[in-house]
């Protein structure tokens, strides 16, 4: 039987990153998770286990370290830009990297009303991504966020569907609609305050959840990405990623007792799962035709 060694890639898995800029007796905290992958010329590790080719995992957990302590992290978009771009200029083997990075926030604590010089509070679950790819010259960004937890307790209804000899679920046109955010969008740039970009991508994805009269879960997603790309002429796509956080309305009848859409158990699980992509219409087609184009930008990254 005949084989060949196919795609591949090998790299440092979530390395734990935190920093500390002293900036006086006012301490700055970034805490970050990163993981780094690289491609190239690796076919004789993996053929005859010559590793003379392969830039150690070590190496570049140890790249990132120095990396931090040489120049301030900044926006970690800009900090795997650097980094990605480092491994694929030092080592002529290596023609491609891959740079993801999730920042879990923190929250100066306030004492008598004022925030704290160098004490911090855990931002909860919510955290800002990004995944930076490289190819030779060529860089690709995706930024995004996960775990951003939105309820609204009405403006949604779900009506309409099929039914069959199987179908429970009662019709509602007054619901809770509940969702655990997760967003990612494809710049067409690498030179960008992304800062700003992503506050107002974040505001916007809040702002249209909580004002758009909602008939589906997929109708919100829909209109959270159209918000992002009408606001936004540097995004090409927005991929949304939306769990159904199930809100039941409890029978309270069996205790002789009315309810009027005010107590509900929440159900963790199962869930729906609502996941789609928005797209520009007058980008060129080439742009996503050619997958070195748009394509290299997720793969691999999971879809949504």
């Amino acid at each position: 039987m005949a084989t060949t060694l196919g795609p591949n890639q090998y790299g440092k898995a979530e390395v734990r990153l935190v920093t500390v800029e002293r900036e006086g007796p006012v301490h700055h905290l970034r805490d970050l998770t990163i993981s780094t992958a690289l491609r190239g010329h690796l076919e004789a590790t993996h053929l005859t286990g010559d590793n003379a080719d392969v830039v150690a995992t070590d190496t570049q957990k140890n790249t990132a370290f120095a990396f931090a302590k040489q120049q301030p992290v900044g926006q970690i978009e800009d900090f795997a830009l650097r980094l990605g771009r480092h491994f694929v200029g030092e080592f002529g083997q290596i023609t491609g990297a891959r740079v993801l990075i999730s920042e879990h926030g923190w929250n100066r604590i306030d004492v008598g009303g004022a925030p704290h010089d160098h004490a911090f509070s855990h931002g909860g679950g919510e955290q800002r991504s990004t995944a930076v790819t490289i190819r030779g010259e060529r860089a690709w960004v995706v930024s995004g966020l996960t775990g951003l937890v939105v309820l609204k307790s009405t403006g949604s209804e779900f009506h309409g569907f099929p039914r069959d000899r199987y179908t429970t679920l009662a019709e509602t046109d007054d619901r809770i609609l509940a969702t655990a955010v997760t967003a990612c969008w494809r710049y067409r740039t690498t030179e960008l305050d992304w800062a700003a970009s992503f506050a107002d991508i974040r505001r916007l994805l809040l702002e249209t959840f909580a004002t758009k009269h909602s008939l589906s879960l997929q109708q919100s997603l829909y209109a959270m990405g159209e918000a992002v790309l009408d606001a936004h002429d540097e995004v090409a796509e927005v991929r949304l990623s939306l769990p159904n956080k199930h809100h039941f309305l409890v029978d309270l009848a069996p205790f002789g007792l009315t309810n009027d859409n005010e107590v509900f158990y929440a159900a963790d699980r199962p869930y729906g799962l609502i996941e789609g992509t928005v797209r520009r219409t007058e980008e060129s087609p080439e742009e996503f035709a050619d997958a070195d184009a748009a394509g290299l930008s997720w793969h691999p990254l999971p879809a949504f």
